[in-house]
């Protein structure tokens, strides 16, 4: 199984995945999500499912066209599918020519000329109530986590996750003081960001053979040392 390949069930946040850049397969079935913005970085994705989330709109398709290696995408049993399969599917195909297997079926030339013609052209992304209230996505999602609960209910919801992942790889949890943040907006949106790097990054090891677990560590102790000649230069 290739080691650049993500997989996450509930609660997942799409969001990790600006953070990683070069990720090939990505499998986020069945996890309520509803924006595929975090994606258009992921230029190396070859293989999309999400399958059973809550996708409403194809719009959302407009942050897919800038992959340049997508060639699977399982998007069936989403709101945005539609009472019209057809048309779904020769939408799709028309904003992703590339794709070589749609919802588990191979695409076929045929379909890919059909599609220039039954299919809607997506030119724009999908319009976003944040955006139009002016409101950022993280300033919306501070205001939305300081309402519905405390910063440390939000840390220690994290820091268990990860904990828990690391249970499973037979690691040591981390400090408390580690993930500790000096404001809520950090606490909502810093922090769960370097926590989602995290548990990626652990997800991704447990795929590791030998080799490329001597290469993590020899990458860490470099980084390691970077990191403590910098503290004393400082001092």
């Amino acid at each position: 199984m290739s080691a650049n390949l993500l997989f996450l069930s509930l609660p997942a946040q799409i969001s990790i995945c600006r953070d990683l850049p070069n990720i090939e397969v990505i499998t986020f079935s069945v996890n309520g999500i509803s924006d595929l913005e975090p994606l258009h970085q992921c230029q190396n994705l070859s293989e999309l499912y999400l399958r059973k989330n809550n996708i409403t709109s194809l719009d959302e398709l407009f942050y897919l066209k800038t992959l340049p290696r997508l060639r699977v995408l399982w998007l069936a049993e989403n709101p945005c599918c539609g009472p019209d399969p057809h048309r779904y599917r020769m939408t799709v195909l028309r904003n992703l020519p590339s794709l070589q297997k749609l919802d588990n079926q191979a695409v076929t030339e045929e379909e890919l000329s059909q599609a220039l013609v039954d299919g809607v052209e997506i030119t724009a992304p999908p319009a976003r109530r944040s955006v139009e209230n002016g409101w950022s996505e993280c300033t919306a999602s501070s205001a939305a986590g300081s309402t519905a609960e405390p910063d440390s209910e939000l840390l220690t919801c994290s820091l268990d996750g990860t904990n828990k992942t690391q249970e499973e790889l037979d690691m040591k949890p981390v400090p408390r003081d580690k993930y500790s943040c000096f404001s809520p907006q950090e606490t909502d949106c810093s922090c769960k960001k370097s926590n989602n790097v995290l548990d990626a990054i652990l997800l991704l090891m447990k795929e590791l053979d030998a080799e490329g677990l001597e290469i993590i560590q020899q990458t860490v102790a470099r980084r390691l040392q970077a990191f403590q000649k910098k503290e004393l230069q400082e001092e």
